[in-house]
């Protein structure tokens, strides 16, 4: 496996995270997970929606978006936590199946391209937030300071005309892509130590704020980069307003009183602000590369190798303009990843929790699951494939506004139909059978691994990692009856218990 040898230099992609690895407390888990807050994506997208919908549309779309992102990204957010496993590991134990989930790594690796490209340490996080309450104080207490944050001189006359639902709806859909960010916040919240006995209510705060709350962040931020961009648009056209070093320069420098001060600033605050998000985006995106390649090639030569991928992608996606098409191509996203998240939670909450549908467990390793899974992958296409025919007009331009609002209606109501159609039966294909040890010995690359990351073998007459049987392509899952689909007259597994694996808590 190459450089893939040493886990902890992999930071266990591709594995279940064990206790000895999740040393960090709680709060440095949720210091890592702001980093998502620097990116100077959001400066930039936010005065786009202000010139174009006005000030009342964008926050109104920002606060729609909120309020339907939040519910969903708790959900996921507390799953990682608890499961200490990435988005990849719980899409494929949350109805997607094994090769299922192939489909939303790719997904979320074209999300961490999307914002690597258009950005284009955790030990920088003070002088960062030093440099942007600099920023926004000398714009608050900037004269008329409130008029332009609500009436910036950049805005244009179709966001002069009032808020109206289509406008609001347009901006909401967009936002709902950052669903999506949940995972880029799970990479680092499947680092969560197990809440400590008496302290587990600041144990949820970390989660929630560092999962969910970057939905509140991001509102948070609207709030910040309308101030910045309101007093900017006083000062330097509507073509600069939306460049993150030209905005900062008009800023600084009405606090220095000299353009060559206000432009160093300006441009320590963006490196700064890059260096933090483009590591998060990359670092994220070559876990996403892993897990897509390691299924289809059967091989994982180290996550370190996807990162020249993930950066030479995102060279590519600069060089045709993304820039140009983001709010289009967010809005195009939001339906596909709100498909994806959205079955995940119907499938952890109304299938596992209140209907009883699936097992209780989440089951990720390869050796127990199904290639697919219809519950989630089934439901994801659907509700994609309707959620696009609407973006498009088939339905008119009411429902292409709300496409990623039919996306998340469709994937919500759909597995536990198909659920309950197939009895349960595509979640599991074998019971483990695994000797009684909290960590057991992988017979192909002879590490040790906690029992939660193990699957007895056959073919190697041993118990085998979750990696090394993700990379294995000689057994031909020997292990199960079938890997493709249940064998006929088979009973559901996995229900109401499945050893070795604990009962997933969703909230």
């Amino acid at each position: 496996m190459g450089l893939a040898d040493n886990p902890e230099m992999e930071d266990y992609s591709l594995r279940y995270t064990p206790a000895a690895f999740r040393k960090w407390s709680p709060w440095m888990v949720f210091l890592s997970c702001l980093v998502g807050i620097s990116a100077m994506a959001g400066y930039a997208l936010d005065a786009a929606f202000v010139d174009a919908f006005g000030f009342a549309s964008a926050l109104t779309g920002f606060l729609v978006a909120a309020a339907v992102t939040l519910p969903l990204t708790l959900v996921i957010a507390f799953a990682i936590a608890r499961g200490h496993v990435d988005i990849d590991l719980l899409t494929r134990g949350s109805g997607f199946g094994y090769l299922g989930s192939t489909l939303t790594s790719l997904v979320y690796a074209t999300y961490t391209l999307i914002f690597l490209a258009y950005e284009g340490v955790q030990a920088w996080t003070w002088p960062w937030i030093a440099l942007i309450g600099l920023a926004l104080g000398t714009a608050a207490t900037a004269p008329d300071a409130g008029h332009n944050m609500v009436h910036p001189a950049t805005v244009s006359p179709s966001g002069l005309a009032g808020m109206t639902v289509l406008a609001v709806f347009t901006i909401a859909a967009a936002q709902l892509s950052l669903a999506t960010q949940v995972g880029e916040q799970g990479d680092y919240l499947r680092l969560m130590p197990d809440p400590e006995p008496g302290r587990r209510g600041r144990w949820r705060l970390a989660v929630i704020t560092g999962g969910p709350g970057f939905a509140l962040f991001a509102v948070g931020i609207f709030f910040a980069s309308t101030l910045l961009v309101g007093y900017a648009s006083t000062k330097i056209g509507a073509d600069h307003v939306g460049v993150p070093v030209d905005l900062f320069t008009a800023v600084y420098e009405r606090l220095t009183g000299n353009h060559t001060v206000a432009l160093v600033l300006a441009g320590v605050l963006v490196l700064l602000s890059q260096i933090k998000i483009n590591i998060m985006n990359t670092y994220s995106g070559s876990l996403s590369w892993s897990n897509f390649f390691s299924r289809l090639l059967h091989r994982h030569p180290g996550r370190a190798v996807w990162v020249f991928l993930q950066v030479g992608l995102s060279l590519v996606l600069m060089e045709i303009d993304i820039f140009s098409h983001i709010v289009e191509v967010l809005a195009w996203y939001s339906n596909v990843g709100v498909a994806w998240i959205a079955a995940m939670v119907s499938d952890l909450v109304i299938n596992k929790k209140w209907l009883k549908l699936a097992p209780p467990q989440l089951v990720f390793n390869r050796a127990h699951l199904y290639n697919v899974n219809p519950v989630g992958g089934g439901s994801m296409i659907v509700a994609g494939a309707v959620s696009m025919v609407a973006y498009y007009g088939a339905f008119g331009a009411g429902a292409a506004a709300l496409s990623p609002f039919i996306a998340l209606g469709v994937a919500v109501v759909l597995p536990p139909i198909v659920a309950a159609a197939t009895r349960g039966r595509w979640y599991v294909a074998r019971e483990a059978v695994l000797p009684a040890a909290d960590e057991l010995p992988c017979s192909v690359c002879a590490g040790n691994y906690d029992r939660d990351d193990m699957a007895s073998c056959p073919f190697h007459g041993g118990t085998i990692c979750s990696l090394c049987r993700s990379t294995e392509a000689a057994c031909r899952d020997t292990c199960k009856p079938s890997a493709w689909r249940p064998p006929k007259g088979s009973v559901p597994l996995g229900m109401p218990k499945f050893a070795p694996d604990k009962e997933l808590e969703v909230a």
